[in-house]
């Protein structure tokens, strides 16, 4: 008579076997507390509880929590229609800004206010917001809980200025509002919300200090870099004038102000 397999442990709230269950447990002590009201609590905390005593050990996806991304904002400098650029990042209880400025600022308490450019033309007013809040704005990494902000760097004008690598759940979102260059970090990411300052042609600044990328252009170098989802974040006047004629990129779309994107461990 064959003896029967151990039959393997699935999970209680989607059914999931183990063995395709995600390896990253960090930050599953947030988890206990956002689903302690829900019906699989008790399965819940004993995953908490495996994942402090055994680092290694394994945990569903349906227990991932998902990461938003808000946008307060996508204008260029002076935009006669949208707020400053900026993004709210929240996963779980964490609040992260970055950028945004007046009319594009957080609503409630945050854990940072991170910023691409420390000299840039909003500088004064985000320290003011920051300040208001017990904040001091910077380019800086910010890493809790499994969520991690870093900057990289972009070229865009005479001075150090940055986007920032966004990691968490084991995905992959790109915050770069400005660049004259493509940013080849950005490479295969699940998430770019980037330039749109120029549209066909690039915005130069004088005695070749810097610049805008075109929205054209980085529509096509995303695609090329293996981008999976693009979302236009710093859109200029030459935009605004192409999207009222009725022009569109061939790939990505146009961001707005209050647009919301999810992000969770599991492809879509």
């Amino acid at each position: 008579m064959m003896a029967l397999g151990k039959r393997e442990e699935r999970c209680p709230r989607c059914g999931l076997p183990r063995s395709e269950w995600s390896e990253n447990v960090e930050g599953y002590a947030r988890i206990e507390h956002l689903y302690s009201r829900g019906d699989c609590a008790d399965a819940i905390r004993g995953a908490v509880d495996q994942a402090r005593s055994h680092p290694a050990s394994r945990a569903p996806p349906c227990l991932r929590v998902p990461v938003r991304f808000i946008l307060l904002g996508v204008g260029a400098m002076n935009s006669p229609r949208y707020a400053p650029a900026g993004l709210l990042v929240e996963h779980g209880d964490i609040r992260v800004m970055i950028d945004g400025g007046p009319g594009a600022e957080p609503p409630g308490t945050i854990d940072a206010w991170l910023v691409t450019d420390d000299r840039g033309e909003l500088i004064r007013q985000i320290r003011q917001l920051a300040r208001a809040r017990g904040l001091t704005p910077q380019v800086a990494r910010f890493h809790r809980d499994g969520l991690v902000i870093s900057p990289e760097p972009v070229v865009h004008t005479s001075h150090p200025t940055y986007g920032y690598l966004i990691a968490a759940e084991g995905r992959k979102v790109v915050w770069a509002p400005e660049f004259l260059e493509f940013p080849r970090w950005a490479e295969g990411a699940d998430v770019m919300f980037a330039e749109a300052a120029g549209w066909n042609r690039p915005i130069r600044f004088a005695r070749g200090a810097g610049g805008h990328a075109a929205a054209l252009q980085v529509a096509r170098e995303a695609r090329e870099h293996g981008v999976r989802k693009l979302v236009f974040a710093h859109i200029g006047r030459p935009t605004i004038k192409a999207l009222d004629a009725g022009l569109r990129p061939p790939f990505g779309e146009i961001g707005h102000d209050g647009a919301v994107f999810t992000v969770t461990g599991s492809p879509p």
